[in-house]
């Protein structure tokens, strides 16, 4: 029956292994919490014997198919990529076109949307010694690209692919228009080699290849969802239980996503922070410092990892939501205040959760690119999770997210470049007095500007100011970028 709860019981036996049917002798019943293959991926409980009009509650109040789904949300969303996600889409796109093509191009058209050309435009690439652009990447993509490992596809790549990338260029032109889209996210790539040609689009996402044709035969077509579908597929992303699922997971359903990030993003940090790369904004907050505060080593090292990848390091980043310097920002900080007040692992691992799907549950109703500054989303997403880590209670959390979003909501992205780690840094900050202002009994409110009084419509508000707001102001970005 409808809104009958209902928990279902299995039996563990021998080394761990399920049974169901008769027989079982000294059986230890437990509870089940997580079948992602009946639940994730839709195909109803009837293999369970279950009815289909009945829904498990998971202890805590989650229900199964909202623990399943915020588990795979994390396992889809925090992937490895090596360099700035953007020219790193345009070199996947273009390893897949030349393989597709299966002959070296003559000549190459990208037309991208203007996102595109400002996320690409001023960061370098990674492996080719320093040269930036969309030319660049899509080159690289060519002489060095493994369209296998997606976001990863220059991580293979030789030294002196700089080098391969500069002769590649040198006889075969690749011309860069606008794309004629309505869509954010664009890339539409196509090589010509005598009578043949490969073409390849990529849209929404980083790795959501939707066409692959090569001549007049269609290899890959998938259907472009309708523009509000992205918001849709993570509507069940509520604060209350982002909170609720990060207190009671099974560490075991998270540990090696939430760990390889840990490892990848700290590698990476640290790089920044002992390299020159950039502009050394995370070196030069500690510059001076003989006993830095947790705050101020917080923003450094998220910081510190953005001064490193937006400068082609290349070493490996765990993203979310298409962002490495988001990925980096919403957890980084969580990791040196675990480190600092001597945190379990596992209360670390809690803290990242709630950190990494509040970020998400930001950026989905604003989308994956846009003159809304993703560091925001970040900084709050990370602030929130030290507050998980501090307080442990939903009050905090929601507290900390508005008195965040109402200090530093009016940033804008300009383009991905160096610069990006001193955002990184203010909105680290911004989060952690948002924090702060909780923990002193004070606090933003609903009506102050685009604050509600409730938070999930906050966070709706500023989804509709960055979405909807700020599309014209990315047009004059863009001009203005351009102008030079």
């Amino acid at each position: 029956m409808h809104g009958e709860k209902l928990v279902l019981k299995i039996f563990y036996h021998g080394a761990g292994h399920a049974s169901s049917g008769t027989g079982i002798t000294a059986a230890d019943e437990k509870t089940f919490f997580f079948c992602r293959s009946v639940v994730y991926l839709g195909c109803g409980f009837q293999n369970l014997g279950i009815p289909p009009d009945r829904e498990l509650i998971q202890p805590g109040g989650t229900t199964m198919r909202e623990y399943a789904y915020y588990t795979q949300v994390l396992k889809d969303q925090l992937i490895p990529a090596t360099g700035c996600t953007e020219p790193i889409a345009l070199a996947y796109g273009a390893a897949i076109a030349y393989r597709t093509l299966g002959a070296e191009p003559e000549r190459i058209t990208a037309a991208v949307s203007g996102s595109i050309i400002k996320n690409v435009k001023s960061v370098v690439v990674p492996k080719t010694g320093g040269m930036k652009g969309i030319e660049t990447a899509i080159a690289a993509g060519v002489v060095a690209g493994d369209p296998d490992t997606e976001l990863e596809v220059l991580s293979g790549a030789p030294e002196n692919t700089g080098a391969l990338a500069k002769k590649f260029l040198e006889k075969c032109p690749v011309t860069v228009c606008l794309a004629d889209s309505d869509r954010i996210f664009d890339i539409q790539i196509t090589m010509y080699a005598g009578k043949h040609s490969a073409f390849v689009r990529i849209v929404d996402t980083h790795t959501n290849v939707v066409s692959v044709r090569r001549d007049e035969t269609v290899l890959k077509e998938r259907e472009i969802p309708r523009l509000a579908g992205q918001a849709e597929k993570t509507a069940m992303l509520e604060i209350t239980k982002i909170v609720e699922y990060a207190r009671t997971c099974r560490l075991e359903d998270v540990a090696e996503t939430i760990e390889y990030q840990i490892s990848c993003n700290q590698n990476l940090s640290q790089e920044g922070l002992k390299g020159s790369w950039g502009a050394e904004i995370g070196r030069t907050l500690l510059s001076g410092e003989k006993n830095p505060d947790v705050k101020l080593r917080a923003m450094a090292a998220a910081a510190a990892g953005s001064d490193a990848r937006m400068s082609g390091c290349e070493l490996p980043v765990v993203i979310v939501s298409g962002s490495g310097n988001q990925g980096m920002t919403a957890s980084l900080p969580v990791v040196v205040y675990a480190l600092d007040m001597h945190a379990t692992h596992e209360q670390l691992l809690r803290a990242l959760v709630v950190s990494n799907l509040i970020t998400i549950h930001q950026k989905t109703p604003i989308g994956r690119l846009s003159a809304f500054c993703g560091a925001v989303s970040a900084g709050c997403g990370a602030a929130a999770g030290v507050a998980w880590l501090l307080d442990g209670t939903y009050e905090a959390v929601s507290a900390t997210i508005t008195n965040t979003l109402g200090m530093i909501s009016g940033t804008v992205c300009d383009g991905a470049k160096p610069s990006c780690a001193t955002k990184i840094a203010s909105a680290v900050e911004a989060g952690l007095l948002g924090f702060d202002l909780y923990e002193s009994g004070k606090a933003l409110h609903g009506g102050d500007g685009i604050l509600k009084g409730d938070v999930e419509k906050t966070i709706e508000s500023v989804g509709q100011l960055a979405r909807e707001g700020m599309r014209e102001t990315d047009e004059e970005i863009l001009d203005i970028m351009l102008d030079e």
